[in-house]
């Protein structure tokens, strides 16, 4: 199973929400074109769904991590110019499964940031890559929140209490999937390359022991020789599917 060939990008996107499983997976794979989209007057929010309290290469006591690696985020955040970054409360690290409970949690931040385009990791697993982007954590949240674009975000009838918090329905338009299966849509990030570096590197837990800018640069590269961009040039690659 995989992707359909990726649809064309809105031009008109105003608002973008990164939704993902743990602090960092935005920035391992999209940081430079969140600070690309920023850049062109979009406004972009993080919703995380867990505070990573089982990631970590080091001796780190396990109850001081979650508030570790949550500092470590808006420091990265802030990096690509994100200012917004929301955590969900409840959903342990390690364990994470597309429940109706967090559909409703990715709902109701749909429904109060009000996004053209959602961010997130890829629903389908990469059988010639089992760690990383298919993480079972990763999946999760990537199913979870595409059911939240659909249908729950849109339907009046889907968690009915929202409409009590005032959190009326909203259609995301488009939805872009980041460690999928051959994804097709690759984003120039070269200008944007140090700040990525700069995103990378505040996950000081997650990427000390890691030479972050020679793994970064590499695959980088490799993206966008693979995407027939010209030599010297760094990409990130996606699928781009309109949900409208």
């Amino acid at each position: 199973m995989s992707f359909p060939a990726s649809a064309p990008v809105l031009p008109d996107v105003r608002r973008t929400l990164a939704v993902f499983a743990h602090p960092d997976d935005v920035d391992f794979g999209c940081a430079g074109t969140v600070a690309g989209w920023v850049e062109e007057g979009i406004e972009v929010a993080y919703l995380i769904v867990t505070r990573g309290g089982s990631g970590g290469f080091d001796d780190t006591p396990r109850e001081e991590m979650p508030r570790l690696r949550e500092a470590e985020q808006r420091a990265a955040a802030a990096a690509v110019g994100v200012h917004r970054v929301d955590f969900l409360d409840g959903y342990p690290d390690g364990i994470l499964t597309p429940t109706p409970a967090l559909r409703r949690d990715i709902t109701a931040a749909i429904r109060r940031f009000r996004p053209d385009r959602v961010l997130t990791s890829s629903p389908l697993r990469r059988w010639e890559h089992l760690t990383g982007p298919s993480h079972p954590d990763h999946l999760a949240a990537g199913e979870a929140a595409t059911c939240a674009v659909y249908p729950d975000a849109r339907n009046s009838f889907a968690h009915p209490e929202l409409l009590d918090e005032g959190l009326e329905p909203w259609v995301v338009r488009e939805i872009w999937y980041a460690g999928g299966p051959s994804p097709d849509h690759a984003v120039d990030i070269t200008d944007q390359y140090a700040r990525k570096i700069a995103a990378m590197r505040a996950h000081r837990s997650q990427t000390g022991h890691m030479d972050v800018e020679t793994w970064v640069h590499d695959r980088l590269t490799t993206i966008a020789d693979n995407a027939g961009l010209p030599p010297g040039r760094l990409a990130e690659a996606f699928t781009v599917l309109r949900t409208e």
